[in-house]
């Protein structure tokens, strides 16, 4: 509610007049290094904070149902909160530091809430996994806060990328030539991307993002939504003022998108894990967003993350909602012939399923198509991989919607007659579940918010449609994006429309095939043990960590730190041990004998004055 009456307060001003920082203290007087601990509200922090709060509160009324019964409810229900104020700090924010604050908090959330069921290895190996992995982004997060100190003398936006002063843009914003080098802003640019692609699990740094699925579905629905990993995002949107100048890190960036999204897609089509599925789909929809980015099309972007926050949000609940009414079962072709047992996730899902397939008017359509144009503006090859992964997209999530909601009812030949059901906690995972009666629907908490993002997945696409006065969010955001840093994305309506026609022919050809060919649940030569394995990519992570790499570790800590290092050091200090206890006899505390010294001191001085005299 309070978010929605900043929007509302900063909507009644003019367009150039809706920045209010807000300084609470100062954080860091050192030297030349002023941060404050202050909140930046602009376009851009409260559009990240509305989907944030909007999504998140629905997620947590979700939560009541689907954890009821938990033994860990408190310690759950903390640990969200935790991460919504740290989320909320990190859109907020007015300087590169107080981010960060927010950015590890996240990642801290993040950890605890993949293994909040710690009792299982699985859970604890994917948490830290997680903590890992967003340890190497933050990395280079930190080496670009570092070169921003050096560049700017600040790490406050106003100073790092600019302002408005009085309607007219200052620092970067204004696209002055020469405000920073080439080099510079590429090299800034790029270390910023590492931090991005750790918490949005792009490129290489993906890996801890399917293995998250540990965690209750709540907290799946939470990261892949409006938390963690739209974070990546929202940095790479912030810092473009700075892209603008690093050219090759703006190509860097859709590269990257373009690479995530096609190859994530391909992972999907062969998981069997209901909320798998959906992890690998996030893995793909971020890297559109970073596409967009990339692409010049920052706006397009946000778009589709607001878009992918509702449809996201509604299939990872639809899909918790599934597992609760099936006693804990993941498995895709363990279910079957759901939509009779479970109506209203049965709808909510089919919805959240055309709004990603990018069917027509759902509004994953609007943003997706608009994310493509961009594309299409920078490089034809980048469009025909976006074009390629949004059919692929279609058919992966047709195939999880047959499987699980059409068919057979396969379910019931693993139906065991004992009643009741087990706790989230000890059967998530897949090991000790097993169907205690026939599935059942989930309690209107849990219904609430699946009918709520339902529509929202349905009809978000009007905030950005591609002409006025529906281009909300466009207009919106313009003073954030000005033509100055972000050019505009020429494409002709004729050619959108093509594109666009080419686009859909796309999905619907991979909706039907996936719909076709899943009328039973065993494919083999469809799911080839490649993509099962995720190009086993995970695996020779793995085997590097494990062989050449912790061989090394040990090479470095037991030969070159202990022995090596160390063993120099101590023999320094023994030779100094050494060297005292044959000093210290000739401390004897007798006056006679420091009297023989002196004297014999004394006759060899003279002997040897002697010498030289006589020479």
């Amino acid at each position: 509610m309070a978010t929605v009456i900043v929007y509302f307060t900063l909507l009644g001003r003019n367009q150039f007049h809706r920045s209010v920082d807000k300084n609470i203290f100062t954080w860091f007087p050192v030297a030349g290094l002023h941060v404050n601990f202050g909140l930046q509200l602009d376009q851009l922090s409260i559009l990240m904070a509305l989907f944030v709060t909007g999504v998140g509160g629905l997620i947590h009324l979700y939560s009541i149902g689907y954890m009821k019964g938990d033994s860990g409810f408190p310690r759950f229900f903390v640990y969200l909160n935790l991460f919504l104020l740290s989320m909320l700090v990190l859109v907020l924010a007015d300087n590169f530091l107080f981010l960060f604050l927010g950015w590890e908090g996240v990642g801290y959330c993040s950890y605890g809430l993949v293994g909040f069921w710690f009792e299982r290895n699985s859970a604890a190996v994917a948490a830290k996994k997680a903590f890992v992995s967003n340890r190497v982004g933050d990395f280079g997060f930190l080496l670009a806060i570092f070169l921003m100190f050096n560049h700017f003398g600040s790490l406050n936006f106003a100073v790092v990328l600019g302002h408005y002063q009085n309607g007219v843009a200052t620092g970067l914003l204004a696209g002055h030539v020469g405000a920073i080098s080439g080099g510079t802003a590429t090299a800034i640019s790029l270390l910023l991307l590492l931090g991005a692609a750790g918490k949005s699990a792009q490129g290489p740094l993906y890996m801890w993002l399917p293995d998250a699925m540990e965690g209750p579905t709540p907290v799946s629905a939470l990261i892949h939504a409006a938390t963690m990993v739209t974070a990546g995002v929202y940095l790479m949107c912030r810092a473009a003022p700075l892209l603008h100048y690093g050219h090759a890190a703006q190509w860097t960036v859709a590269i990257v998108g373009a690479f995530t999204a096609l190859f994530a897609a391909t992972i999907a089509c062969a998981q069997d894990d209901i909320k798998r599925v959906l992890a690998y789909s996030t893995l793909s929809q971020l890297g559109y967003m970073f596409l967009a980015v990339g692409a010049g099309g920052e706006t397009d972007g946000l778009f589709h993350t607001v878009t992918h926050a509702f449809f996201k949000a509604l299939l990872f609940l639809a899909a918790g909602s599934v597992i609760h009414g099936m006693h804990d079962e993941q498995n895709m072709k363990k279910m079957g012939a759901l939509r009779k047992y479970l109506p209203v996730t049965s709808v909510a899902f089919l919805i959240g399923w055309l709004a990603i397939s990018g069917i027509p008017p759902f509004a994953g359509f609007w943003s997706k198509d608009d994310i493509l144009d961009a594309a299409w503006h920078m490089n034809k090859g980048l469009w025909a991989v976006g074009a390629v992964t949004a059919g692929l997209t279609a058919y992966y999530m047709s195939r999880q919607v047959r499987l699980v909601f059409f068919g057979q009812a396969r379910w019931k030949e693993n139906a065991v007659s004992a009643g009741g059901h087990g706790s989230h906690g000890s059967a998530s995972g897949g090991e000790d579940s097993g169907m205690h009666g026939d599935p059942h629907e989930s309690p209107w908490v849990m219904r609430f918010p699946l009918v709520v993002l339902a529509f929202l997945a349905a009809v978000g696409g009007i905030i950005n449609l591609p002409f006025k006065p529906f281009n909300t969010l466009d207009r919106w955001l313009g003073p954030i994006f000005p033509a100055s840093i972000v050019p505009p994305i020429h494409v002709s309506t004729g050619t959108k429309v093509v594109l666009a026609v080419i686009v859909t022919g796309l999905c619907v050809l991979g909706l039907v095939a996936g719909l076709l060919a899943w009328g039973t649940a065993e494919h083999p030569a469809l799911e080839p043990a490649v993509l099962r394995h995720g190009w086993y990519l995970d695996e020779a992570l793995a085997a590097t960590v494990s062989g050449p790499i912790e061989g090394g570790a040990e090479v470095l800590a037991y030969d070159v730190d202990a022995k090596g290092i160390d063993g120099l050091v101590n023999g320094v200090a023994s030779a100094a041990t050494r060297g005292g206890q044959v000093l210290r006899r000739l401390q004897t505390g007798y006056v006679r004998n420091y009297a023989l010294g002196i004297g014999v001191g004394t006759i060899i001085v003279l002997f040897y004055v002697a010498l030289r005299m006589g020479s």
